[in-house]
C-alpha cells in the first residue's frame, strides 16, 4: 500500500462511459487500496444483470461496511443521494467527463462485448447525461453534488490513458507537499 498517499477514501465519479470503473480499479491497484464499484451495492446479482435494485438502506449500509473493512479504498460510480455518512466520507473525489459521442462509442463496444448488443433504452439514457432529461445520473446533478463536497475534487475533461491519469493524480498530490 502506498502509505504516503494522503487520501484514504476516494470516489471516482462521472458520466456513463467516461471510465470511472476502469480508473477506479487501476488507481486502487496502484495504491494497494480496496476497490468496489457503486453498481456492486446498487444492483442485485440477477440474470440478466442490472434488472433489480437493492433498497436504499441496504445500499448505504453495504457501502459503509465495505469502507469500514478497508484501511483505504476507492469506490467508482455515482453515490449521490445515498446518504451523508457515505457521501461525506471521501477525502478525494475524481470527476470524469468526456464528449458524448466518445462515451457512447465506448458504452456500445462494452455492451456488445458483454451482452452481444447494446440496449437502445440504455444508450438513450447514457446519451442524455449532459442534458439531464431522464432520471438518474446527470451532469447537473453531479455538479450540484460536487459543489457541496468538503473534500478535494480533481477533474479530467479530456481523454487520457489510465496510466496518465494516475500519474497526474500522484503528481498533483506531490506538488501540494
Amino acid at each position: 500500500m502506498m502509505t504516503n498517499f494522503p487520501f484514504r477514501r476516494i470516489n471516482v465519479v462521472g458520466a456513463p462511459g467516461s471510465g470511472t470503473t476502469t480508473l477506479g480499479r487501476a488507481l486502487a491497484a496502484r495504491l494497494g487500496f480496496g476497490f468496489a464499484d457503486a453498481d456492486d451495492f446498487y444492483w442485485k446479482p440477477t440474470t440478466p444483470p442490472y434488472t433489480d435494485k437493492y433498497e436504499v438502506d441496504f445500499r448505504l449500509q453495504s457501502s459503509l461496511d465495505f469502507i469500514a473493512n478497508q484501511e483505504a479504498s476507492v469506490i467508482s460510480g455515482s453515490v449521490c443521494g445515498w446518504g451523508d455518512a457515505l457521501e461525506n466520507s471521501f477525502d478525494l473525489i475524481i470527476f470524469l467527463s468526456l464528449p458524448t459521442p466518445l462515451r457512447l462509442e465506448r458504452i456500445e463496444a462494452r455492451e456488445v462485448e458483454r451482452f452481444g448488443k447494446a440496449k437502445p433504452e440504455f444508450m438513450r439514457w447514457a446519451g442524455q447525461y449532459d442534458e439531464g432529461k431522464l432520471p438518474g445520473r446527470s451532469r447537473q446533478r453531479h455538479e450540484t453534488w460536487l459543489a457541496t463536497r468538503q473534500c478535494i475534487v480533481t477533474r479530467f475533461d479530456t481523454d487520457q490513458a489510465i496510466d496518465q491519469r494516475i500519474e497526474h493524480i500522484l503528481d498533483s498530490f506531490q506538488a501540494r507537499n
